[in-house]
């Protein structure tokens, strides 16, 4: 998909289909009132007999338009003029898309980057608008041996905006937005990738690819189960013994900066990219989805692939954590008890409680690059999901200021995240009566108790812990990787760059 910013009057485009809004009580936005008039009050007259209401999401079509170059209109219904947010604003971009693709429309003039959106500037509506346009084209049908291809697929799009000041705004929000929307496609790539082809080894594989692409600013290494040995990385070992699949930790540097100084921010994620839950096996419905316990790797191979891509000014390094949870005679077992990297020791109360046992070692790991900052990504609990549902990611830090850093990234983007607690008492439930602590307690604040035990094994560097194990994919009819958190942290890494445009 090719994107550009102009700033053109409507009335000289000659395009396929351009896009304008309508807003209830039929009134006219200032764009639209432009190209009724050229119309000889055409749009007005149509809106008059109740042909479109002005909702938010409603569409109008309109071919062959009295004096209008353009061979197409549509008309989308944005609700109250000036009481747009952020929410409603996607989902005028999301029902604006899925009318166009049934247009045939190879090329399209959006003018919805001009709509009043409360506190959001040309920068954000634009990088919204790409963002959202790629997610509504995606499609994963690499083993569909009937593809259906689409009859004249949209090939551009131009996002008009009211002056010509705003367009190098518009052009760094596309730079931005190409780089991001292509780091959710291959986060969601990977996560939508079936298990029998995505294990650690593939894992790896896409880590030295990215460091082949980029090979100015990454270098890859691959840890497997012999250094893992040998650095006495005994719980992430356990993790994997039943699988016959080796478990392979992979280390992905960037190095935008040069300066000895600058300390590396260091993401972590969970890939797990089978979970049986192991001796403590999951029910047997709905287990295929246990192929996305690895989506915290696939959102920081996503995020790395954005930094390479922008070439930021920062260092950052990405582990992603591959293993695979399996039965067999050499699987651990409840009771066994573990000592990690860290020389603390864990018992095992259940082997489906496993993401926490690979990322206490990762943790540990990550000690050796002197972090400025270190945020690990994973499905982690179930219990996260039961207190904040599908559509909100849950947040835990030892360090305030890194968590609000992480809070205003998950507003700029609409990436929604809530901080939840790490107080001292949840501890006690880890108490263990045959080792350091236990890797798991009881039902109550489950995803809390989850981070205090990574906790344990943070506290030498500013850390947070990001649970996205509601929000990482989509069930049922829609199933599918969500690609999400690749555009909060691609944010973060954008603001700690000093490269925010956004307000």
């Amino acid at each position: 998909m090719d994107f550009s910013v102009k700033s053109n009057s409507p009335d000289q485009y000659h395009s396929d289909c351009i896009i304008l809004s309508v807003f209830e009580q039929c009134r006219l936005s200032s764009v639209t009132e432009k190209i009724n008039k050229i119309s000889n009050s055409y749009i007005s007259s149509l809106l008059q007999s109740g042909e479109l209401e002005g909702k938010i999401g409603q569409t109008l079509l309109l071919y062959h338009i009295p004096h209008v170059l353009s061979k197409r209109i549509l008309l989308i219904g944005c609700g109250q003029e000036y009481e747009i947010d952020a929410c409603q604003y996607k989902t005028i971009l999301q029902k604006s898309i899925n009318a166009l693709k049934n247009t045939g429309s190879i090329e399209a003039i959006c003018f919805l980057t001009e709509l009043h959106v409360k506190g959001r500037n040309i920068y954000w509506k634009v990088r919204q608008a790409l963002e959202i346009i790629q997610e509504s084209l995606y499609a994963f049908d690499q083993f569909k041996t009937n593809k259906i291809a689409s009859h004249l697929p949209l090939r551009k799009i131009v996002f008009n905006v009211p002056t010509s000041c705003d367009i190098t705004s518009g052009n760094c929000a596309i730079e931005h937005g190409i780089a991001i929307a292509s780091g959710l496609k291959v986060s969601k790539d990977l996560s939508n990738m079936p298990p029998n082809i995505c294990n650690a080894n593939y894992l790896a594989a896409q880590a030295r690819q990215l460091a082949n692409t980029f090979s100015h600013y990454i270098t890859t290494s691959v840890i497997g189960e012999q250094q893992m040995q040998d650095l006495k990385m005994y719980a992430y070992l356990a993790v994997g013994a039943g699988s016959q699949n080796e478990s392979l930790m992979s280390v992905i540097e960037y190095r935008g900066n040069s300066t000895p100084s600058d300390k590396p921010i260091v993401l972590i994620g969970k890939g797990m990219t089978f979970d049986s839950g192991g001796i403590s096996i999951k029910p047997s419905a709905g287990m295929d989805e246990m192929k996305y316990d690895m989506c915290g790797a696939a959102t920081v191979y996503g995020v790395m692939g954005v930094v390479a891509a922008l070439n930021l000014p920062i260092n950052v390094i990405g582990v992603l954590a591959g293993c695979e949870n399996m039965l067999s005679s050499r699987a651990y077992r409840p009771g066994d008890v573990l000592t990690t990297m860290s020389g603390q020791t864990v018992e095992v109360l259940n082997t489906d409680a496993e993401g926490r046992l690979i990322l206490c070692d990762t943790l540990t790991y990550v000690e050796r690059f002197n972090p400025a900052a270190v945020i690990d990504i994973a499905t982690l609990t179930g219990a996260c999901v039961v207190a904040l549902g599908k559509n909100i990611s849950g947040m835990m830090s030892n360090h305030d200021s890194l968590a609000n850093e992480l809070l205003i990234a998950a507003e700029q983007t609409g990436d929604s995240t809530w901080r939840l607690p790490l107080p001292n008492e949840y501890h006690e439930q880890l108490d263990s009566n045959f080792a350091d602590m236990a890797n798991i307690t009881g039902r109550p604040g489950g995803a809390i108790t989850a981070a205090c035990f990574l906790s344990r094994f943070s506290n030498k560097y500013t850390w947070a812990h990001i649970d996205i194990a509601g929000t990482a994919w989509h069930s049922c009819k829609n199933k599918g990787a969500t690609g999400r958190p690749v555009a909060l942290l691609s944010q973060f890494l954008l603001n700690r760059a000093g490269l925010n445009k956004d307000a």
